[in-house]
């Protein structure tokens, strides 16, 4: 990786939770563990409490990763200062918060298991010694109201004289002092502070992007997962086809093909236009389609005198995303937000700005050329900027040079696109393409074909994945 791609896209300001737990989950993918993240945070968490040069110092600790912040934070603190530690021992334990609380049974801290708000009033004293609370109960992940005895604890903390430091993010209802925020801050006032995570993580794609993805419903009904209506065909007729396929195969319930050539393919809708190729005589009828579909996907083996067309049907479209032929001047927006996917040529024709080769430069090209909407630009490395934000994604092979894995590509984003926003759908669509594209070249080596790749798309984009509710 280039040292100036990372530091000079790095994104600033408050980060949302989900977005952080991706960041966590690339850099566990790169190689730093979750326990060593933690070694990181509960290390520096100790360090703002010492500053206080406290001579107590009291460490309520919850049950998950938050909680194995705080254990951490104790044992660096067990020298110099008494340290006592009230942790929750009710419910299962994450696994490394269980594995700090196991270490902590071999320091020099006193800990106090509580169950109950009795549990918690007979520790009342330990709230009134304390010089400094960490507040380690609950973490990013933590959702609902607040109970008992959790609830106990906030109380007695509020009611203390004692600076109250929040571990990453203040439990809700307690006051916090400091807020020691590891990585990123996701709350204002926060004191931001390094845990060790690759620059990378955040600034490249990752398979903890696809944590962003929202899990199905078992109850959800036919075309809950996304309604895409691919648009193309004529001059060059299987493009379309594989567009619509990559749609299907990463979630999509239903798509339609609307399209002068058919191709027999089940599970796919087809849509007849009438003639040889996409036309004026189209429009009221593709008007119709677009507004009953969550994304419309243009320009696949479209050529270049159906542009026009595709020009009005994208202000019908809540969401479009803009490919091959129908990158073109004047550019098609849709209604509500749009993502273009442009190769280094494709930019070049709608831009007039011809690129530079390093990915340092293209991004910067990328992100002020100001078309609008957001720009997945394909290449060796994939670029994907909305105007702000800058990703990078460097997942693909060689052999996906053969014709049809850019169509597929345009499905996948099409597919994500009905969840998700523009720019996260073009981030994990390129990352997912780009791995399926792996897969199917290490087993297919240069004879890969653009339909190898549609068959490699669950593996990657779902493998893992459970429903919910």
């Amino acid at each position: 990786m280039q040292p100036e791609i990372s530091e000079g896209f790095l994104e600033k300001g408050i980060i949302t939770m989900a977005r952080m737990y991706a960041v966590d989950a690339n850099a566990i993918a790169l190689g730093v563990s979750a326990l060593q993240l933690m070694e990181s945070a509960g290390k520096a968490l100790a360090d703002m409490a010492r500053a206080a040069s406290p001579t107590r110092i009291l460490v309520l600790s919850g049950k998950g990763n938050n909680g194995g912040d705080g254990m951490v934070a104790a044992r660096y603190l067990q020298r110099g200062v008494r340290t006592d530690v009230c942790y929750l021992d009710a419910g299962k334990r994450s696994g490394t918060c269980e594995h700090q609380l196991s270490a902590l049974n071999h320091c020099s801290v006193a800990l106090h298991p509580f169950q109950c708000r009795d549990d918690i009033e007979r520790m009342r004293s330990l709230f009134e010694k304390a010089d400094v609370i960490i507040d380690a109960l609950l973490g990013t992940g933590s959702a609902g109201p607040i109970k008992e005895p959790i609830s106990s604890c906030i109380r007695l903390a509020n009611e203390s004289g004692a600076m109250i430091i929040a571990a990453d993010v203040p439990t809700m209802g307690m006051r916090a002092d400091c807020i020691c925020a590891f990585h990123r801050a996701k709350t204002e006032g926060s004191t931001v502070v390094d845990i060790g995570i690759p620059l990378e993580a955040e600034c490249y794609t990752g398979p903890g992007d696809l944590t962003l993805l929202p899990l199905r419903k078992r109850r959800d009904h036919k075309g809950a997962g996304g309604k895409v209506l691919v648009i193309g065909g004529g001059p060059y007729q299987g493009a379309p086809w594989l567009a619509g396929l990559g749609a299907l195969r990463a979630g999509a319930d239903i798509v339609r093909i609307a399209s002068p050539i058919f191709e027999p393919i089940p599970d796919l809708i087809y849509e007849r236009l009438s003639g040889d190729r996409v036309g004026e005589e189209h429009i009221e009828k593709l008007i119709e389609l677009a507004g009953q579909s969550d994304v419309v996907v243009c320009g696949n083996g479209l050529g270049a005198e159906s542009h026009s067309v595709i020009h009005r049907i994208a202000h019908s479209s809540k969401k479009a995303v803009i490919d091959a032929d129908a990158l073109r001047l004047p550019l098609p927006v849709a209604a509500d937000e749009t993502i273009y996917t442009p190769h280094a040529g494709e930019f070049t024709r709608i831009t007039g700005i011809r690129l530079p080769d390093g990915s340092r430069e293209r991004a910067l090209a990328v992100k002020d050329a100001a078309i609008g909407g957001t720009v997945l630009l394909k290449g060796p490395t994939d670029i994907i900027t909305d105007g702000t934000r800058v990703r990078f994604n460097r997942t693909g092979d060689s052999a996906m040079t053969v014709g049809g894995t850019g169509d597929v590509l345009a499905g996948i984003a099409g597919a994500l696109f009905c969840h998700l926003p523009a720019f996260e759908a073009a981030c994990i669509g390129a990352y997912v393409n780009g791995m399926a594209g792996q897969i199917a070249a290490a087993e297919r080596g240069e004879g890969m074909l653009a339909t190898d790749l549609v068959d490699r798309i669950p593996a990657v984009l779902f493998r893992g994945r459970s429903m919910h509710g």
